[in-house]
This record gives C-alpha cells, structure tokens and sequence, in this order.
C-alpha cells in the first residue's frame, strides 16, 4: 500500500523555517546511508566523515558532536564548559532565555543572565551588566557568554564584533558559545567563511543548525578547543541525546556540508528576505502600505515589521506567521516573516500583496 500524503506541499508560509521540509539532496543522503549495517552510537562512515568536514569549516582541532535537536545542543554545550554553580550571560531574546522552556537551566544545571538589548546583539558593555559578583556564595558565577548568530531578531554580529566579545570574556576568565541555529545565513549575509567568525575570531564552542536550513532532523555541536570542554561524550548520553543510528543525521550534515548546500541554501533564503523587504518598502514608498514600518534591519531570512493587528489577522488568513510582541497595547502588532531555502519568487510577490491588500482594507 502506498503511503499516503497527509498535507497540500503546495501551501507555503512565512512563519518559520523549520515549516520547511527538507532539502531534496539531504533525503538522498539518507536514503543512501540506509544500505547495509553500520556501527551505532556514531561508530559509522558517515559521521568520520562530519568530522573531517568540520574540521575543514572550523579548524584542525575542532570535534563534531551530533545532538538530536537545538534545544539538545545549546544544553550539551553550556553544560561541557559550565559548573553547576555557573551563570550563562545572554541577551534578554536569546532562545536558550526565551523558547527553550528552561532547559538550560533544568536540564543544564546552570543559572542564565539575562541582559536586555534592542537589537539581540550583545557588547562588551552590555556584557558587563551581569559580568560581576566572582566569589560571591550569594551569585551564580558568570562563567559563559552566549550570543546567537544570527540572532533572534534576524540581526548579524561582524566577525570583529565576536572578536571583541570573545576577547572581552576570555580576559574575564568566561568562555563564548554561540548558538548557531542560523549560522549558514550569518555567513551568506557576511560572505565570510565559517571560521572567520567563529574559531578564528575566539569562539570556544559553537551549536551548528541544520534543521532551519534544510535538515530533517538533527543539529552538531563543534567544539573550536577540546581543551575549553569537559565529558561532553558523557553529558550527551545521560541527556538522551545520543542518536543509536547515528548515521541518519550524520549522512544530512555531510551531504549539507560536502559541496556548500548549506551555503547556497542559506544564500537562498536571506535573498528572499530582502526581495520581501524590497517590495513591501516600495509599497510604503508609494503609500500602498498605510500603516506599516519595520522595526529591526534585514540583515538575514527574517523581516520584523509593525502593522494593525486587524490587518495582521486579515494577512493570517492566508499565510501563517507569528506575532513577535503580542503585549501591544496600541492596535498594533509586530510581526516575523520568514523566508526558507524553498522559498521562491513567486511566494514572496503573493505575500508581499497580500500583506498590502490587508492593509488597504483596514483603512
């Protein structure tokens, strides 16, 4: 019996990339992997091969740790360089503070300190607003700064911008983690090769995603300097996120990896997001949007925007998209629109009128 499709593959929306399903070459990859027996618990030829191709994007000395999800590899990673006693600095948006549901600090054992920023991009300056308080019984011990590249808010860190952070922290005795669920769109918008801003700008310990940018499943964590970590082979397994078939995720991660998928995907992706911001700039120009203005810069596959909440929902009704700030008070609601590595032309032009529509018929 043939299986049977379960949804419409034509409907396509804007409200988060890991909508998307994955990329064609990834299922080939797994399909491949799938012949034969091979070692379990990341014994195979695939994952030997993940670790050579990272060691090629991230250094001769970086390792690669599969963990089954985001959430498993940002936890994975502050965990292998924090005591129980630590304190992770972050921004006030970052997702291991904001939608990963404690996990950091249930499951990692770890304080998180939060720092408030209008842009998600942390500082030096900002960083010192929770740096303080070494020797204090009474404080966690801020031991880790992790920022999100790109971050929650779509906005990008220049590879000197982690450089002075990574140096900032590294002279206070702190490590720097980066979540880098969006990393492949970090390097798209900068045109820089992974390294460049990671390894080679102090980066400690990095959470590389694969999902958003045309995985199925699965995510790594590259260690930048084993000599920064600690029993991470051991952390993973008592935080069930060692995979038994490991060479399913591995296989993705290569076939990502081995001729710049990942690159031309995540290339894909930002280019979308500025054909969306492009044409619904035009469309403000011309006074055929009242009513909307954006609220951060389209520097990666993310447009934040602010709207009537009446044409928002109006808008809903046809594609979905999340609210971002949904304490609003005023009638107006600000909103994500996200752009995928199957996103195409023709889906922005209709989104792109459909937002314009929905705010035309509120005025």
């Amino acid at each position: 019996m043939a299986f049977e499709r379960l949804h419409d593959p034509s409907i396509t929306s804007f409200a988060s990339d890991n909508y998307a399903g994955a990329i064609p070459e990834v299922l080939d990859a797994m399909l491949i992997a799938n012949g034969g027996h091979q070692a379990s618990y990341g014994g195979d030829a695939y994952t030997a091969r993940l670790d050579a191709l990272i060691k090629e994007q991230f250094g001769a000395s970086a390792e690669a740790h599969i963990a089954l999800n985001g959430t498993g590899a940002n936890v994975l990673a502050l965990q292998s360089i924090t005591e129980r006693w630590s304190g992770v600095i972050c921004a006030e948006s970052a997702h291991i503070n904001t939608d990963e549901n404690g996990a950091p600090e249930r499951v990692g054992g770890l304080k998180l300190l939060p720092v408030s920023t209008e842009d998600g991009k942390l500082t030096p300056e900002l960083i010192d607003r929770q740096a303080w308080g070494w020797g204090d019984q009474h404080r966690a011990q801020p031991s880790v700064v992790s920022i999100t590249q790109a971050t929650e808010l779509g906005t990008i860190y220049t590879a000197d911008e982690i450089e002075e952070i990574a140096d900032h922290a590294h002279n206070r005795g702190m490590t720097l983690h980066v979540d880098g669920a969006r990393l492949a769109n970090a390097a798209a918008a900068l045109n820089l090769p992974l390294a460049e801003f990671t390894s080679d700008a102090g980066v400690d310990i990095v959470s590389f995603g694969a999902s958003k940018n045309g995985g199925a499943f699965g995510e790594v964590i590259v260690i930048v300097d084993p000599e920064t970590t600690l029993g991470i082979e051991y952390l993973r397994k008592a935080d069930m996120q060692v995979p038994s078939k490991q060479r399913f995720i591995a296989a993705q991660l290569v076939a990502l990896l081995e001729d710049g998928l990942w690159l031309r995907a995540a290339q894909h992706a930002n280019a979308m997001a500025a054909q969306l911001r492009e044409q619904l700039e035009e469309a403000v120009a011309d006074a055929a949007a009242p009513g909307l203005s954006f609220t951060q810069p389209t520097q990666s596959n993310a447009v934040f925007a602010l709207l009537p909440k009446v044409a928002a929902d109006i808008v809903r009704g046809r594609y979905a998209f999340y609210d971002w700030d949904s304490t609003r008070t005023d009638g107006f609601s600000e909103v994500r629109w996200m752009t995928a590595w199957d996103t195409t032309e023709e889906d922005v032009e209709s989104f792109a009128d459909a937002i314009v529509e929905g705010l035309q018929a509120v005025v």
